[in-house]
């Protein structure tokens, strides 16, 4: 059983948990001098991007759920770093928009995904690299496959 439960916790999975877990703890390290969370500077970045974005539509991207980005959403928006708007068509939708002020800090911020990949993939050969996010991106897909086919 011991075996069995070592081996558990040294699989692709337990790493790739823990990986997850210490490079959110980096990226809101990273944020926390600006007063922002990594949802928060995901969503920052989704809208310095893609400019004006429907709010649902970040639901997705981001993957999270509605009532979580409403509360982010509502978190930005006093800061002044978000403008939301109803849609031009349909009211009960939300546009949401960088603020002059939302610009302006996003424009000094530095890359959390940039610097923690810096750190946790110095020294890392390019092709174990390519390697490494092959393996992941097709565990992944195949992961989320089975979990629809069960829907």
């Amino acid at each position: 059983m011991a075996i069995e439960n070592e081996q558990q916790h040294d699989s692709p999975g337990a790493w790739a948990k823990r990986y997850h877990l210490a490079n959110r703890a980096a990226i809101e390290a990273i944020l926390r001098p600006y007063d922002l969370g990594s949802t928060q500077w995901y969503v920052l970045h989704r809208l310095s991007h893609d400019g004006p974005t429907m709010q649902r539509d970040l639901t997705r991207a981001l993957q999270v759920e509605r009532a979580t980005l409403s509360a982010i959403v509502a978190t930005l928006v006093r800061k002044g770093l978000i403008e939301q708007s109803p849609h031009s068509v349909d009211q009960r939708q939300r546009v949401l928009e960088l603020t002059p002020a939302g610009r302006d800090l996003w424009d000094g911020l530095p890359d959390p995904i940039a610097l923690t990949q810096a750190v946790s993939f110095s020294g890392v050969d390019a092709d174990e690299l390519a390697t490494t996010v092959r393996v992941l991106r097709a565990a992944t897909r195949r992961l989320t496959e089975s979990l629809s086919d069960e829907s």
